[in-house]
């Protein structure tokens, strides 16, 4: 039982960093039918953005952690809607094919920029939580993965209360719900899709700055993040938030689980596993588990 506890705290902590990534692929994919590529090279490169003000010399070791994670995020946001108005909005009347190219080379681009601005060695990334352990009835609970399931679920929790409960979020619902007839209400919809583009960039930004300090900081770290993300997306379904966050949190379970039990699935194989997963998904139910079959008359 003490293995078991561990696993799952430990699969939390990493479910929780795929979930907000999850989350953030479905919140363009529900305004746009666009699986957006670029997803985490935004988030890379806005982890960057973090490590930069914590060693610039005006700044860093002098702003406080918690400051420049607030800092980020902002920035995060501006970033994500500039990308959607200058890349995204010129491309809302070509095919889905075109836009999906488009954040492939987004996504080039970014990590190229990275490699070009910082150099593509290994950097380290400081963490807010200490890496000593609470220890319960005999389990040894890190405190750094308690802290960031923890902060990744508060920013998911923030954000969903944002779309349930304010004026601007059940328009932003409506907008990728219905796009033309909110349009017909006087709703802005393409300023509505730079905000979702800018929350999206936000989460990427919190599943960066909370993977970083496990894995280093690197142009190619989210990489393996995203395939991960991806396949909770598919898992839960990519028309459902919820499913989002239950697929990204049901992936870093099991395979927590499977790196614990099945002494053949080394941490080389967790990327196999997860496109297995994928694949088997997509054959068997390719909504998801929360999703639902949309039929379109054509």
């Amino acid at each position: 039982m003490q293995q078991f506890f561990q696993a799952l705290t430990t699969g939390l902590a990493d479910g929780s960093i795929y979930a907000s990534l999850a989350l953030a692929l479905v919140l363009i994919y529900k305004a746009t039918e666009v699986i957006n590529f670029a997803q985490g090279e935004m988030a890379m490169f806005t982890t960057y953005i973090a490590y930069a003000l914590y060693t610039h010399p005006h700044f860093g070791h002098t702003l406080p952690y918690w400051w420049m994670f607030a800092v980020t995020l902002a920035l995060a946001f501006v970033f994500g809607v500039g990308l959607q108005r200058v890349v995204i909005r010129p491309l809302e009347r070509a095919s889905v094919l075109t836009v999906v190219m488009a954040t492939i080379a987004l996504l080039v681009i970014l990590q190229g920029a990275a490699e070009w601005i910082w150099s593509p060695e290994l950097k380290f990334f400081p963490s807010p939580f200490p890496t000593s352990t609470w220890v319960v009835g005999g389990v040894h609970i890190s405190k750094q993965d308690t802290g960031t399931f923890g902060v990744t679920l508060a920013c998911v929790l923030v954000l969903w209360l944002f779309f349930r409960f304010t004026k601007l979020g059940l328009a932003m619902r409506a907008g990728a719900v219905n796009p033309a007839a909110a349009r017909l209400l006087g709703v802005r919809t393409s300023w509505l899709l730079a905000l979702g583009w800018g929350f999206a960039a936000v989460l990427g930004a919190v599943s960066g700055m909370m993977s970083a300090p496990t894995q280093f900081l690197s142009p190619t770290m989210m990489d393996a993040v995203l395939i991960f993300a991806f396949a909770g997306a598919i898992l839960g379904g990519l028309e459902s938030p919820v499913g989002a966050v239950a697929g990204g949190l049901g992936i870093g379970i099991l395979l927590s689980m499977l790196g614990t039990y099945v002494h053949a699935v080394t941490p080389e194989l967790r990327l196999p596993v997860a496109l297995a997963i994928l694949l088997v998904v997509l054959l068997v139910r390719p909504a998801g588990l929360l999703g639902r079959v949309v039929v379109r008359r054509v």
